[in-house]
């Protein structure tokens, strides 16, 4: 599992990236995420564990402060992957409006992404 998104934003900021989403549930078994659909939406984790599947295979088990969907909008394109609920999920929704706004509005929030990013990569 990745870090959490929280604790790489400084508090302010972190309070501005919660006040901005909506809370969420979705229960176990759901995919809020679906490989190859549009990117109209991102999330960040705030209780349960998840799936992130490419093809089926699962790539890795994401928990709290986990950011969902957001690749597919800073990279403007289709999902690569999907998101499948392994326990009931606790969410943070954002349309791409609100989630462009809080990248343009807080830099590090756009930085700490990055080093998520990054993090998912090296492994």
């Amino acid at each position: 599992m990745t870090g959490s998104i929280f604790d790489k934003l400084p508090s302010g900021d972190a309070k501005a990236v919660k006040a901005a989403g909506t809370r969420v549930t979705v229960p176990e078994g759901w995919s809020p995420i679906n490989q190859g659909t549009g990117s109209d939406k991102a999330y960040i984790l705030l209780e349960g564990e998840a799936s992130v599947r490419k093809g089926g295979e699962e790539l890795a088990r994401v928990g709290p402060g986990a950011v969902l969907g957001e690749m597919s909008i800073v990279n403007h394109t289709l999902r690569t992957a999907s998101v499948v609920s392994l326990t009931d999920l606790v969410l943070l929704h954002y349309t791409r409006e609100k989630f462009e706004k809080l990248l343009a509005d807080h830099p590090k929030f756009k930085d700490a992404l990055d080093e998520l990013a990054r993090e998912r990569i090296e492994g």
